[in-house]
């Protein structure tokens, strides 16, 4: 279910840039926005975009860290640790 909903998202976000470049696209070629600025524009969204993808991983592994840590499940660290001690 996770997968599925992280693949609509992806989605959505993909078919949203599209039709932003072709509005901005559009403004521009009416001349209700000059180059710059639409290139502004558009390097402000990808900023956005990048920072928020960042939060959203980051918010994403402390919930699969928060999961693991419920269900008791071993850990890298922990088969780590249990090697050493077996050792």
């Amino acid at each position: 279910m996770l997968k599925e909903l992280i693949y609509t998202g992806l989605g959505a976000s993909v078919i949203l840039k599209k039709k932003i470049e072709d509005e901005v696209k559009l403004l521009e070629k009416n001349g209700k926005l000059n180059k710059k600025d639409a290139k502004t524009f558009l390097e402000s969204l990808e900023k956005k975009g990048k920072e928020e993808d960042k939060r959203i991983k980051k918010h994403f592994k402390k919930l699969i860290k928060e999961v693991i840590n419920d269900l008791d499940l071993v850990t890298k660290e922990d088969l780590k640790k249990f090697k050493e001690e077996i050792q």
